[in-house]
């Protein structure tokens, strides 16, 4: 049988004290009462599949642990307690859907991703590169394995192995990679061996594929000026072909054709005396250019 959550919980004030109009009541949970609503987000999430109420039980139970813990618990089992309910809410998160707040959501509880449980830490670094999604625990992975305090811990090894082959490998941060297993005494030997040909052969191939990269750039260049040059000569072969249709084309045929071009442009009476100047100017000019064609031609 479940126990009460509001049987464990004590006021923060005491009893006879008066609350302001503006004051809340804010109750301290047990680690007792903090473990009953573990049980009660795990059947939220297993048995019920109501992964909304289980990330809220999740997250009544967790705020209370990590702002209102009192001396004489013990620190073990809070920790143990908030490490459990920080697992249920990350796979509440997942299951609806909502992975990207993952890491945001337990920072919350722990405000600095050095203090993260290694528990913790796996499932969020696991859980962010099946999302394809690995740099969004690169701060927080190398944050962790940085931190002295961490690694002495026995889980540090594992973590740190799948910092690299989850996060920096995949990543393409292979300087970071060579350091971290170089200067970490998690590895041995014999691994060290194994990760730098890897990130030997990741190099060759970053290198290659940069070269690949720069020869394709350059035959698109010479594609596009090959192209450029085509349409060039194109539009010359219009052009040539354009004035010698119009040479070709007799004096006065031309002269009858532009005449009623401005007649029906300009619509001015050929009739009328104040046309004449008009007409004779540009008689003048068909005849300028009709030189200035033949001369560039013989």
């Amino acid at each position: 049988m479940k126990s009460d959550p509001s049987t464990a919980a004590a006021p923060l004030r005491g009893a006879g004290s008066p609350l302001g109009s503006s004051e809340t009541v804010r109750v301290v949970l047990s680690p007792a009462a903090a473990a009953a609503l573990l049980e009660e987000a795990a059947d939220h999430l297993v048995v019920h599949l109501d992964f909304r109420e289980a990330l809220h039980t999740c997250e009544r139970a967790g705020q209370s642990l990590s702002n209102y813990a009192q001396a004489d618990w013990p620190v073990g089992t809070s920790l143990e307690v908030k490490c459990s309910l920080c697992v249920v809410g990350i796979q509440a998160l997942a299951e609806m859907d909502r992975w990207q707040e993952v890491i945001s959501w337990v920072l919350q509880y722990y405000q600095v991703p050095e203090k993260l449980p290694p528990k913790v830490l796996e499932l969020c670094v696991l859980l962010y590169s099946k999302m394809q999604e690995p740099g969004a625990m690169l701060e927080a992975a190398s944050a962790w394995i940085q931190d002295p305090d961490n690694q002495g811990l026995p889980e540090y090894r594992a973590l740190a192995e799948l910092y690299l082959q989850q996060v920096l490998l995949p990543l393409g941060c292979l300087s970071e990679a060579e350091e971290l297993v170089v200067g970490s005494a998690a590895f041995s030997e014999e691994q060290r061996l194994d990760v730098l040909q890897v990130i030997s052969i990741a190099r060759q191939q970053q290198k290659h594929e940069h070269s690949d990269s720069e020869k394709d750039q350059k035959q698109n260049q010479e594609d596009s000026f090959h192209k450029f040059l085509s349409l060039l000569m194109l539009l010359r072969r219009l052009w040539d072909s354009a004035v010698s249709h119009f040479v070709s084309l007799p004096f006065k045929k031309s002269l009858l054709a532009t005449f009623i071009l401005c007649l029906l442009v300009v619509r001015f009476d050929p009739a009328s005396p104040s046309s004449l100047p008009f007409l004779c100017k540009l008689a003048q000019l068909f005849h300028w250019i009709r030189e200035a064609m033949f001369s560039s031609l013989y």
